[in-house]
């Protein structure tokens, strides 16, 4: 049956299957992108075959696409920090929620380190919804060693990462702290760490060490 399947079905079969797999992502952004690819290739074979419809109604999606990723990556969203209090109830529900998820980025992570009176954490609101957490732990020499700083799947763009290590430094600055550290074993993770301007310092087996220099700025200009 397949041998007999042209090219342009091929195109079309291809197609399809980006769009099934773009439904399938949890996160907005890539949901977007891939369904932005399997509508540019839907409309090429709805041009080669000679299918108006296919190919107006997949331009009308890349338009959409194009349009709310334009939002995505322009558009200035509200963040804020929350700090988390000892024995928050929300927060046991959040951890035992995304349980697995957290595991998969955090192999390691400590789940009754809130406990730990040492332990820096917060919510972070984005647009006033929880689209993550961070939880921290002081150490001797100044330096926040971070544990988890986990955004939920719809939020996973990068932009919750650049507010905490980037436009919220200041707020780290303001409580003493010097550098940021994380370890890690999760590929994930380590790019992403790269991405949010870590530098690695050291390794240890399949664990490597990063870390980030908090910029002292003043926190009263504005």
């Amino acid at each position: 049956m397949f041998l007999n399947v042209s090219y342009l079905d091929w195109l079309g079969y291809t197609a399809s299957f980006i769009i099934v797999v773009s439904l399938l992502m949890s996160s907005i952004i890539k949901l977007r992108w891939v369904n932005l690819s399997g509508a540019v290739i839907f409309c090429a074979y709805g041009f080669l075959i000679g299918s108006a419809p296919v190919s107006v109604s997949n331009g009308m999606i890349c338009a959409i696409d194009v349009y709310y990723l334009y939002k995505i990556y322009t558009e200035k969203e509200y963040f804020r920090v929350l700090e988390i209090k000892k024995d928050d109830l929300y927060l046991k529900h959040f951890l035992a929620f995304y349980k697995n998820d957290i595991r998969h980025f955090f192999p390691d992570f400590n789940f009754n380190c809130c406990e730990d009176e040492n332990t820096v954490s917060f919510y972070i609101l984005r647009n006033m919804v929880t689209a993550g957490v961070f939880i921290g732990k002081k150490l001797e020499d100044g330096s926040l060693m971070v544990a988890m700083d986990f955004a939920v799947p719809e939020y996973r763009d990068f932009k919750i990462g650049s507010y905490i290590y980037g436009e919220n430094e200041k707020y780290f600055a303001h409580l003493g702290y010097t550098n940021f550290c994380a370890e890690s074993r999760a590929a994930k993770h380590q790019n992403y760490l790269l991405k949010m301007g870590f530098s690695l310092k050291a390794e240890t087996g399949e664990k490597r060490i990063y870390v980030k220099p908090i910029k002292n700025i003043d926190i009263f200009k504005a």
